[in-house]
This record gives structure tokens, sequence and C-alpha cells, in this order.
């Protein structure tokens, strides 16, 4: 046997890798965000588009709430009304998002959420056969959410929203008791930075102080069922498969990062953490406007866009899908949105543009990605989710890209004989830098590290990575 091959066979004997994939769960739901439900006049022809473009598991519609208001406007309700029933007619599973009408109307007081509450569970109870209401829409951004930070620098939008999601819990479950409601509606990205231009948190940090304040209540009962997020990418032109095992940002690919400061806010409570049913309830890919469709949309395309060709807009939302279908907690996914907005300044990541008829050359491509990725058992996964940390060598660090376990074992060289000392072996946290062991009892000489991670909170493939040569003196 030579000495590579020899080599080869010890590493693999020591590194098993985990090849198979994640049990059976149910098919994850695929669909699209859908203002034109709430339109009459549009209604019927968009559950068409969304049926001729494979988007049509699932669809999400939004109502906005403003201060003083404690019912909904019967005629925005009977709208609503009737583009929910005609969506459940056609097999579309329908979830409400409700929200203030801008950071201005932020519910901060009592008296504003508990009004917030009781219109929303109006608006609930107005809506037969509705199943699940998304309460809020990305309460981490100043956008939406004012104020981000008390006076001393404290994260108050999460305390404040947790008052607001529990309020809004008891409410609905009051009068409808069989309603899912939805917590979270994160925004992908935030800086943890008070006295800027615009305050925002970082979705970690954000859910991290949304646990905290939950626990200091005691409360006893739940205040969500199922946890929304916005996994976006900072551009359009990255990848879905790009990680940010030391970022602020948290977007599809870094499902691990989300598990785990959903397990660290609310496990050990009454409100699930790592095991809460997740919610893609907007993703999108913003494609390029052919210059024969120019008239369609006006305004101007911000410089931080970079959108891409619809080629590339199918082939991410196919890898996003894949991504979605194979995170074990992660249940619908919806494209944000099936139709383009007319507003360069907008989305333009639908899969048809903004003549509410024209489909995108991507719109077959998403259509057959969708039937791949509904399936109950989908191929690739465990390589998918295989951990892929930061591995400093020099420095004996590690950074994991999810909760992880981790091991090292010394190899001596030349003879390739792995050393009964472990140098390391623990767990690390996702996102934390982890100081790994030092040789012990190891005699002079030269040797290779074998490095062994695996995810914990799901079954993956096992990442292994082999140390440059070092000499113990």
């Amino acid at each position: 046997m030579t000495r590579i091959t020899r080599f080869a066979v010890l590493a693999a004997a020591f590194l098993t890798v985990a090849a198979t994939a994640a049990p059976a769960r149910p098919p994850l739901q695929i669909g699209a965000v859908t203002p034109e439900l709430l339109d009459p006049g549009l209604s019927d022809r968009t559950i068409a588009l969304m049926q001729a473009a494979n988007l049509a598991d699932v669809a999400r519609v939004t109502v906005t709430w403003q201060r003083g208001q404690s019912a909904i406007d019967p005629g925005l309700l009977s709208d609503l009304r009737d583009g929910i029933e005609k969506a459940r007619a056609a097999g579309i599973d329908v979830y409400l998002g409700v929200y203030p009408n801008g950071s201005s109307q932020t519910p901060s007081s009592v008296s504003d959420q508990v009004d917030f509450a009781t219109w929303t569970a109006s608006v609930v109870s107005g809506i037969p056969g509705l199943a699940h209401v998304i309460v809020g829409n990305e309460p981490n951004l100043n956008l939406f959410w004012l104020p981000q930070f008390g006076s001393s620098g404290q994260d108050v939008a999460a305390s404040g929203y947790e008052s607001l999601l529990a309020r809004t819990y008891d409410a609905v479950k009051a009068v409808t008791p069989g309603v899912e409601v939805v917590g979270g509606a994160l925004a992908h990205s935030g800086a943890d930075r008070p006295g800027t231009s615009r305050d925002t948190h970082s979705p970690a940090q954000f859910i991290l102080d949304l646990g905290r304040a939950y626990r200091a209540t005691h409360r006893t009962r739940p205040i969500m069922d199922a946890f929304a997020y916005h996994p976006y990418m900072e551009r359009a032109d990255l990848p879905p498969t790009f990680r940010h095992p030391r970022s602020k940002t948290l977007t599809i690919a870094d499902y691990g990062k989300l598990v785990s400061v959903l397990k660290r806010a609310f496990d050990g409570t009454p409100q699930k953490g790592s095991m809460l049913p997740l919610v893609y309830a907007e993703f999108g890919v913003e494609s390029q406007v052919p210059p024969s469709l120019q008239s369609l949309y006006s305004g101007s395309e911000p410089p931080s866009t970079h959108p891409v060709s619809e080629a590339m807009q199918a082939k991410y939302y196919a890898e996003a899908m894949h991504l979605a279908a194979c995170q074990p907690t992660v249940r619908a996914f919806m494209v944000f949105r099936l139709i383009d907005s007319p507003f360069l300044s907008s989305f333009q990541s639908g899969v048809y543009y903004a003549d509410r008829q024209t489909p995108k050359t991507s719109r077959d491509a998403v259509a057959a990605a969708g039937t791949r990725y509904r399936s109950q058992t989908v191929p690739g996964c465990a390589e998918l989710l295989a951990p892929k940390p930061i591995v400093d060598w020099r420095r004996g660090t590690i950074v994991c890209d999810v909760d992880c376990a981790y091991e090292e074992r010394f190899v001596r060289l030349p003879s390739n004989t792995v050393a009964a000392s472990i140098r390391g072996r623990g767990r690390a946290t996702a996102g934390a830098v982890q100081q790994l062991g030092q040789p012990l009892n190891l005699l002079a000489g030269r040797y290779r590290v074998l490095l062994k991670v695996t995810a914990v909170p799901y079954r993956a493939n096992t990442f292994t990575a082999t140390s440059p040569p070092l000499t113990i003196r």
C-alpha cells in the first residue's frame, strides 16, 4: 500500500461521513407573495398565473393597521375574504400578514397594542377558513418599527414586539383557536448600532433579545406557533448557497445559525425554539428588464441591486428551493413576488413582467424546480447541509456555521499512524470563535491534524480537513 493510499484509508476510517439524508418530512410548500389577490378584478387571473408557474401551494397577502383602528374596514375585509376564498378553493394555503402601516404607526403603548390585537382578531374571525396569520413585518428595521433602541442603547424593538405578539396571540386564539399565529417576519440583516441614520437590529440579536423579553415575562403559554423569516441575499447576483458564518447577516444558506439562535432564545420555555416551524415568507431574486419591456416600468434601479439574467434568476430560485426543501423545520417557501413591481425602486423578482400576463423565460424553469423540490424525500440534502466551518490552523480556532461537534487527532509523519492523544473534542455554537485544544503527551516529531466536524441539530455529511505539517518539540 502506498503512503498516500494508506493515509487516505486511515483518514476515511477515522472521519466517517454521515451520508444519509434527513428523515422524510411533509413536502415543502412552494408559492408566492401575491398582493393582486386583494383586487377582485385580478384575483382569478392571479391564481391562474400561480398555477401556470407551479407556485400554487401557498400564497401571502397583507393588510396594514393604523393607530386608532380596532376593526378593519368592511369593504377591505370583503375584498380580502373574496380573494382568500378563491385561493383556498384552488387548493392554495394562504398566509395573511398583518402589521403597522410604517414605523410612524408603531404600536408601542398598551392601548395601541390592545387596539392592534383586537383589530387582528376581527380580521381573522371575519375570514372563515383562514389558517395562518403573520404578525408584524421586519420589526428589526426602523422602516417598520421605531424606536429600535432605548436611551441606554437597549433593544426596545424586540421587547415591544414581544409584548405585541403575546397580546395578538391571545386575542386571536380567543376567537379562532385553530388559526396559527406566526411571529418574526424578520429582515435578513441589521447593524445593531444605535444612533445611526438607519437604526436596525441583526436578526440573530433581535431573536435573542426577543427570547430574553419572553423569559422575563414568565409567560406560561407560547407567543407564536411558527416563525416567518425573509432570507434574502444581500444582492441579487449572490448565489443562495453563499453562507455567512461570521456575519450579522442570515440568508437562506444560514439555516443552521437561525436554528441556533432560536434554540438559545426559547428552548426550555413554553415557547418552541429550535423545533419551531419556519416559513420563508419572502425570497426574491431580481432580474434585468429587457429593453423591449422598459415601458412597463418607471423610476430607476438602486445601484445595490445587481439584477441578474432571467436564466440566473431561475437557477438561483431552484437553488433556494433545494435548500429550503432540505432544511428540516422549514415548511413553506414563497417567491417575492409572483409579478414584478412596475416601480424599479421596488422588486423585479417575479416570474411575470409588470403587465401581469407575460411570463419571463425563467418561469418554466422555476415551475420545474417546484416539482423537484416539493418531494417528501429530496436528494442531495446530506451534502447541501454539511457544515462548512472556518478553520484557522495558525491560531488554532474554528468558527462553525451550525451548532457543531468537533474532534481532532494527530497523525505522525512520515509513518501516518494515528497518535492516541486527542488534541480537542467538544461542541461549538454557530458563529462563535472556538479555541481548539492543545496537544497532549505527544512524542517530539512531525504531525498532521485530522479534523472532523459534524452538525448537531440535523443529519448531514461530516466536514473533514487536514492541517499543514507541524512540529512538536
